[in-house]
């Protein structure tokens, strides 16, 4: 059974979280796909979506769509992996990424640099953009942050019990054991590497542009013939400095949500026995 199809509608008790609920399943394509951001997560793709809506682009996605913003996303990314890495169910075609992807004029983030390949054959018409950073600086921050996340027994204890948490953190850890084979402390940075030759050799020059987000509006806005803001800084968003006390405080929402809903479950079912209980007094059965 593909994943998606596990699909259940968010429980009425989540009530500490604004999370939607969406099956992308039912979506189709409802704006052109520009822009594929195909460099690695902490990378600058937080600034880059920003970014990108200042530009005036109808949505990004980015590793936060699935995660705290339409957490069913998840459901499909597990699709896509299990078809790309364990050969189980069909690979993706545009009318997939279409559903998946269907509200976004760009994507960029991990899990889609997974499938950079696919996404650059599925819409030969989009540019893309490499965002990049020093190999070492990256894997240092993303061993901080969202390796950390990976391995946040918090969370991963809230996916046997959370709506969102069930969805989002298995997709997490299968995209970490297939696209850095299980190993990312060891084998991220020779992985990074291999990613951004494979982008370079699948992309012609005049489509691609080498980018840091140092580098700020100009050579990205002259890429996608786009004029630049004014009085307006390139943005700077989503570092280390937060990431873990955001992170614990969508555990402790989720917490909540699931207390509520056991909560609600436990006074249902003394509900439930008060009325038996008045039934049979009424009858004379007890």
């Amino acid at each position: 059974m593909a994943y998606s199809a596990k699909y259940t509608s968010k429980p009425v008790t989540d009530i500490f979280n604004n999370d939607t609920d969406i099956n992308r399943r039912q979506c189709t394509r409802q704006v052109p796909m520009k822009v594929l951001i195909l460099g690695l997560g902490r990378t600058g793709t937080a600034s880059m979506r920003a970014a990108m809506k200042k530009l005036g682009y109808v949505d990004t996605y980015h590793m936060m769509s699935c995660s705290i913003e339409n957490p069913p996303d998840a459901l499909m990314w597990m699709d896509a992996l299990t078809a790309k890495y364990d050969g189980k169910g069909k690979p993706f075609t545009r009318e997939d990424w279409d559903q998946l992807l269907g509200n976004a004029q760009a994507v960029c983030d991990w899990p889609s640099i997974a499938f950079a390949k696919e996404l650059i054959e599925a819409y030969p018409e989009a540019k893309v953009v490499l965002t990049n950073r020093d190999v070492n600086s990256w894997h240092a921050s993303t061993m901080k942050t969202v390796y950390w996340r990976v391995t946040d027994h918090e969370l991963r204890w809230l996916s046997h019990l959370d709506w969102a948490a069930s969805m989002y953190y298995p997709m997490l850890k299968k995209f970490f054991d297939t696209f850095f084979e299980g190993d990312f402390p060891n084998k991220g940075k020779d992985i990074f590497n291999r990613h951004y030759a494979e982008v370079r050799s699948l992309v012609p020059k005049d489509r691609l542009l080498e980018y840091r987000v140092t580098d700020g509006w100009e050579p990205l806005c002259k890429f996608l013939e786009e004029p630049v803001p004014k009085d307006c800084p390139f943005p700077n968003v989503n570092d280390n400095s937060d990431f873990v006390t955001r992170s614990r405080r969508r555990n402790r929402n989720q917490m909540y949500n699931v207390a509520v809903r056991y909560l609600l479950n436990a006074f249902l079912i003394v509900l439930t026995i008060f009325a038996l209980w008045n039934v049979a007094l009424m009858f004379e059965l007890i």
